[in-house]
């Protein structure tokens, strides 16, 4: 497997991906602060997600919504913590730039077509598919007719022009 010019795989180095994912807090300059001292830690390339609150969820007050896992945020409704937690879309190509210029590869994980959308205008040169999204088959079909999510999903016939179209790909099987 290949992401840029890094070839990946058991004959190669060890390929060290930095997670910023909420890390930054909502500034900006310490998700600049942490790029950088992921690089002066040795990783090769820099993780972002794409996402917004209101592409993961509803904006509710219901329990089903609320955590209670015994942890921090209890009471807290998924909507209001994917609000906090969400890196803004536009800091994500000037968050880009500064990996780049540092040497790293700079990619994310998106959460949705309009995710890819926004990262296809950025040119990530790879997506990362989140654990629980690798059921979510439009998805992870989405993502690999842009060639960028490795071999399992790539092996698929599947029509690039169809994506390109903006026409529903078909589910597996159908």
């Amino acid at each position: 497997m290949r992401i840029e010019n890094i070839e990946i795989g058991k004959e190669n180095k060890v390929f060290i991906i930095a997670e910023l994912s909420a890390n930054h807090n909502q500034n900006f300059d310490l998700a600049v602060e942490s790029i950088k001292a992921a690089k002066e830690c040795g990783a090769d390339a820099i993780k972002l997600q794409t996402y917004t609150a209101d592409t993961l969820t509803i904006d509710s007050d219901k329990d089903y919504f609320k955590i209670s896992q015994q942890t921090i945020w209890d009471g807290i409704t998924l909507y209001k913590l994917y609000q906090q937690a969400y890196t803004p879309w536009e800091w994500q190509p000037k968050l880009k730039e500064v990996a780049e210029d540092l040497g790293l590869i700079c990619f994310s994980t998106p959460f949705d077509k309009s995710a890819v959308d926004f990262l296809e205008k950025m040119n990530v040169p790879a997506y990362k598919i989140a654990s629980f999204e690798i059921v979510d088959i439009p998805l992870n079909r989405i993502c690999s007719l842009e060639r960028k999510t490795g071999n399992y999903f790539n092996r698929h016939s599947i029509r690039r022009r169809d994506y390109r179209r903006g026409n529903r790909v078909p589910a597996i099987g159908k």
